[in-house]
């Protein structure tokens, strides 16, 4: 079994650092560089193709989301996944960064082994990572923020089943709890997600949860 090959982006050199060393002494992982800056990230990831790139918000040059942006957006780049590391006074920033293309966040204060999980997790594609923070997260963001016309996503191309596995999806829901709940086999329900991703141009799980509320699917405290 390959490793998962990460690229580690921070401004803080001790930081960056920490989190080098703590992911390369992990089974399974191989941190194969780093940078400083969304600028270096993107080249570096360009140039290296990595499995995750885990990076900072706030940076100088280029920030975090519009790094994950050009890597989420780089067709080259369609297997990269972003892990997002975030303090908690940056909550509008991360849910920028998710909406940017990020497939989740850890908090820099989490334990070692929480980072280690979380990297490993979005490298497997598989459910949305903490699913219960990401979804507070969302509408505690939803609630205060002033819609923008236009802005809130359509899901007029969406069939029905699509938008009930849509729903699903911004519960945090895994492929198997969708199979279960709709009575369809776990690779139709797979089938449905790949679809209703394509169709509303989402480059993770993270951008359906957001695309759900935004545009009014789900409301917050559902």
């Amino acid at each position: 079994m390959s490793s998962t090959r990460v690229i580690v982006v921070d401004d803080q050199a001790l930081i960056r650092a920490a989190v080098r060393d703590l992911l390369d002494a992990a089974d399974g992982i191989e941190v194969i560089g780093d940078a400083a800056d969304g600028e270096h990230a993107v080249a570096l990831a360009q140039a290296l193709r990595p499995d995750v790139v885990v990076c900072d918000i706030r940076m100088p040059r280029m920030d975090g989301i519009e790094a994950t942006r050009r890597i989420c957006t780089d067709p080259a780049l369609a297997d990269t996944r972003v892990l997002i590391l975030t303090t908690f006074e940056e909550d509008d920033y991360v849910v920028a960064a998710l909406r940017a293309g990020a497939s989740g966040f850890i908090g820099k204060g989490a334990e070692p082994e929480e980072i280690i999980h979380a990297v490993l997790a979005v490298d497997d594609g598989g459910a949305l990572l903490s699913p219960a923070a990401t979804r507070g997260l969302i509408e505690k963001y939803v609630r205060r923020a002033a819609p923008v016309a236009g802005e809130a996503p359509s899901l007029d191309v969406l069939t029905d089943r699509e938008r009930e596995v849509l729903r699903h999806i911004a519960r945090g829901r895994s492929n198997d709890e969708i199979a279960a709940s709709l009575f369809i086999s776990p690779h139709t329900a797979k089938t449905h997600v790949k679809n209703t991703m394509l169709k509303l141009g989402a480059h993770d799980r993270a951008q359906l949860v957001i695309a759900a509320y935004e545009s009014g699917l789900l409301v917050p405290g559902e």
